[in-house]
């Protein structure tokens, strides 16, 4: 994939990040594909410009709620840094945003028991060190969605999901707060437009920073990368739904004689094929538009 021609910042993963000048970042959603904290050799294809389209979607969605640090992901303001609509590369996949103060916690809100909080919970009953209703089945709805914050760990280690308290200890009482509260009520809007399109939004992770003193919301929104969508009709409290990201990817390397260290072994085109549809069925479903009509999908 080509990039832009400006200072390059940062690569992760998925996201490259351009200096954009006047205090703005360019950000750049790549198809690189990550399983078990490896990145896999075979991209798929358009998988950034579907985390780029959704969390476009999203932030207009919840500007009543909090400001976003997205300018633009099309049109002249990309055309000036050169980039154009029709660039078969970079069109679609790029966000152009205003330079943030990031947090150093990741803003989680579980509605639902999964993921490394259930497996919190059947060793001590607890959830980010919080006691929970005992009785409880993996995938059970919460009696209410939970902000259960983690530490941002260094590349290559894993965050540590900490108490409220803790994150008050880092942010400071008045700021916690607003991010929990704020963090909250984009959960609870999110999963009820997802309820009405017959998706659970089970749990979701938030990226907020500062700019100015204001509380905004940063990087990636309500994404199958940052968030577990279950289908409704296929949610069975006591088992894990299936969701609409990498569990095709999982479950064929959960199948191999594979110890999740590099290097992964290879995908098959059928895997690369059956994930990015289900990518793009999250987005068509969730958001109502076509993927076809987003820039650069051929």
């Amino acid at each position: 994939m080509a990039e832009p021609a400006l200072p390059k910042l940062y690569s992760g993963k998925v996201r490259d990040i351009y200096d954009a000048g006047d205090d703005r970042l360019l950000m750049v959603t790549s198809d690189r594909f990550s399983a078990f904290d490896v990145v896999l050799a075979e991209p798929i294809t358009d998988k950034g410009r579907v985390l780029t389209a959704m969390s476009a979607f999203w932030f207009e969605k919840f500007a009543h709620l909090i400001p976003g640090h997205l300018i633009a992901t099309s049109g002249p303001e990309l055309e000036a840094l050169g980039i154009a609509d029709d660039d078969p590369d970079l069109a679609g996949r790029t966000m152009l945003t205003r330079k943030a103060e990031m947090l150093p916690v990741e803003c989680i809100v579980r509605g639902y028991i999964t993921g490394s909080a259930w497996k919190e919970y059947r060793a001590s009953g607890t959830m980010n060190e919080a006691p929970l209703p005992a009785g409880l089945q993996e995938s059970d709805r919460l009696p209410e969605p939970v902000f259960t914050p983690s530490t941002k760990a260094e590349l290559g280690d894993h965050d540590e999901n900490i108490s409220f308290d803790k994150a008050v200890d880092i942010l400071g009482a008045e700021l916690a707060e607003q991010v929990r509260d704020v963090s909250l009520r984009i959960y609870r809007e999110g999963a009820d437009w997802a309820a009405e399109r017959g998706i659970i939004l089970a749990d979701t992770k938030f990226e907020l920073g500062l700019l100015d003193g204001e509380l905004i919301l940063c990087d990636e929104v309500l994404t199958p990368d940052s968030s577990r969508f279950w289908p409704a009709d296929q949610w069975v409290p006591g088992t894990t739904p299936p969701s609409f990201d990498k569990q095709p990817v999982r479950d064929y390397l959960d199948s191999l004689d594979w110890d999740k260290t590099p290097p992964p072994p290879p995908l098959g085109d059928d895997i690369v094929a059956a994930t990015r549809a289900r990518y793009v069925e999250a987005y068509e479903r969730i958001t109502g538009l076509s993927f076809a009509d987003w820039p650069g999908v051929r």
